[in-house]
């Protein structure tokens, strides 16, 4: 028995101390330390993710900002294209009336009736040219209704047709595609003057 047993158990025998009461202490410390390094692994291996996922995230904002550039870029050229040809179809459709015109011209010796069928001809052309490109005519008739966002008024006048009604058609208007063009130029009906 060792005095210190002695001394903290008076009357007591002292438990027989184990030879290997020191390397359990030393394993507790040892298990103790891992436990105070596996916190520390266990961040590193989570930075590690977070470092991999953000440079993934990094990767794809780059290719969608680069997407979204190259989209940008093919609008832009697109539209530019399309201002540059977008009147194609309708030169095209304009060709064969300058044709027309350009023939009837060459002709010296040509009978008015000659003449006017010729040009009732290149005037059909062109309405078929208008008409492939959504080109309408706005001719309101006297009485029809004046429409302030197709008619332009150029002055009231006394008429027999109703007050606010077109009175006279001075010239066509156009609308390509629905909207409007040329506005028809009209007169519109003050309504009947008094007789006096």
């Amino acid at each position: 028995m060792s005095a210190s047993n002695q001394k903290q158990n008076p009357g007591q025998e002292a438990a027989p101390v184990s030879p290997f009461e020191g390397e359990e202490q030393t394993a507790q410390t040892a298990s103790q330390q891992d436990e105070a390094v596996q916190p520390e692994q266990n961040l590193d291996v989570l930075l590690a993710e977070a470092q991999e996922q953000l440079a993934q995230y990094h990767e794809q904002l780059l290719r969608a900002k680069a997407e979204t550039e190259n989209i940008r870029r093919r609008a832009t050229e697109d539209v530019a294209k399309a201002r540059k040809f977008g009147i194609e179809g309708f030169a095209e459709s304009l060709v064969p009336v300058k044709d027309s015109l350009e023939a009837a011209l060459s002709q010296p010796d040509q009978s008015p009736e000659a003449w006017r069928e010729g040009v009732e001809t290149t005037l059909r052309q062109l309405a078929a040219a208008f008409e492939r490109n959504a080109l309408k005519e706005v001719a309101p008739a006297p009485g029809d209704k004046f429409d302030p966002h197709q008619h332009q008024a150029i002055s009231s006048v006394p008429s027999p047709h109703p007050e606010g009604t077109v009175a006279q058609l001075l010239q066509k208007g156009y609308t390509i595609a629905d909207r409007v063009l040329r506005p028809a130029l009209v007169m519109v009906s003050s309504g009947q003057q008094d007789a006096q």
